[in-house]
């Protein structure tokens, strides 16, 4: 019988479960745990079922465990959001989870609050930051801008990972849009983050709870590893997406894209038209530099230079499943080839092998820019970006 030493943070993802198990630091019948190889190569698949500790519950998809624990652990979690409410009510930061990627919040409205969010991550300050609201009523406060077309997409994409690009009113401190007349504002799809908001009782300024251009954090120990001197964390799982939020800016012909995110163009394109003609405005929201979530190895997206590394020193994110030969370490993002896996599970890959000494390093699959592609691709080439300077 086959073992693999399984030492990654396992993860539940069924039917719509995204329960933090915890980390497993044993050895397993390798055929028990579906993804797992027999060879002296190690590939790890995030998306499966340890059946022993996260099952489909008996209503709602939910983990099958005891009511008390239920009550204890909504209790506990409640009692968790009060505290980090009060921290950004005195000014101070505290790393929570969204949909998407963990935030470094600050009171949105508290200029010098904002101010600790670009010096503890090191964020060069012509980065705007997006505001995380939990109301319609918060929106219309944060904007200038009455276009019905802002209200017809809430209505279709929020609670959820659209960030829209608006006049803002004179609430919003110049610092959160790094000078613009623009704020990026999005409503989490995520009940702790919209918990948090509401007993805040003010909109929360947001980027990633990471270092400026690192690898995102979807999960609380990402922060922990980033940001150890973050004021509080607000733990809640590993995210639901994994990638940040789709941003676009409304113009007279449409919307233009200024970050690729889960909610595809196809999708936007069902409300309103695209603008392909308007020149896109450079820097005007989060995530359009060259270079970011970069790790601290070199990544790389496999192609036919990446063929001169040792792939016995070399970690490597798969998707397909066909690239994986000879390669030291194997991740396989999703089983069943759904991109929405790749997106969920590739910062989470990052971070594994970021942290692993045997792997030098990291080759990324790449996928077809269509549909949620686009927003993959924009992130590993991104994220190779300085890497690919030094070839």
């Amino acid at each position: 019988m086959c073992h693999v030493n399984c030492r990654q943070s396992l993860f539940c993802n069924f039917l719509g479960l995204q329960g933090y198990i915890g980390e497993i630091k044993q050895d397993f019948p390798a055929e028990k745990i579906g993804g797992f190889s027999c060879k002296k190569q190690q590939t790890f698949v995030f998306s499966f079922i340890f059946e022993k500790n996260c099952q489909p519950g008996e209503s709602g998809g939910k983990t099958a465990i005891d009511g008390r624990k239920t009550k204890y652990k909504q209790m506990n979690k409640l009692s968790n959001i009060e505290i980090a409410a009060k921290f950004i009510k005195e000014g101070k930061l505290v790393a929570f989870p969204t949909e998407t990627v963990y935030g470094l919040g600050a009171n949105a409205l508290n200029p010098l609050a904002v101010a600790k969010i670009f010096e503890l991550k090191e964020r060069p300050s012509f980065d705007p930051l997006i505001i995380h609201i939990g109301s319609i009523s918060q929106l219309k406060e944060l904007i200038s801008s009455t276009d019905e077309r802002i209200f017809t997409l809430a209505a279709r994409f929020w609670p959820g990972p659209l960030t829209m690009v608006l006049p803002k009113s004179h609430l919003v401190p110049d610092i959160v849009t790094s000078g613009l007349s623009t704020v990026g504002i999005r409503m989490p799809g995520n009940e702790i983050a919209l918990e948090l908001i509401r007993k805040s009782n003010c909109p929360i300024a947001a980027p990633s709870a990471n270092k400026f251009g690192r690898i995102s954090p979807t999960t609380a120990a990402h922060v922990r590893k980033q940001l150890p001197d973050v004021d509080y964390i607000l733990e809640g799982g590993k995210t639901t997406v994994g990638i940040e939020s789709t941003i676009i800016k409304l113009t007279d012909f449409g919307f233009q894209i200024l970050r690729n995110g889960i909610i595809t163009q196809e999708e936007l394109e069902a409300i309103i038209p695209f603008d392909n003609h308007s020149e896109i405005e450079k820097l005007s929201a989060p995530g359009m530099l060259k270079s970011h979530y970069s790790p601290k190895k070199k990544l790389l997206i496999a192609d036919s230079s990446t063929k001169e590394y040792d792939k016995l020193k070399a970690g490597f994110i798969s998707f397909s499943g066909k690239l994986e030969k000879d390669y030291l370490k194997v991740i396989r993002v999703s089983e069943r080839k759904d991109l929405k896996d790749y997106a969920v599970n590739m910062f989470e890959a990052m971070h594994v092998f970021e942290d692993d000494d045997d792997v030098d390093i990291i080759i990324a699959e790449p996928v077809s820019e269509k549909g949620i592609g686009k927003a993959i691709m924009d992130r590993l080439r991104k994220a190779e970006y300085n890497w690919r300077q030094e070839l």
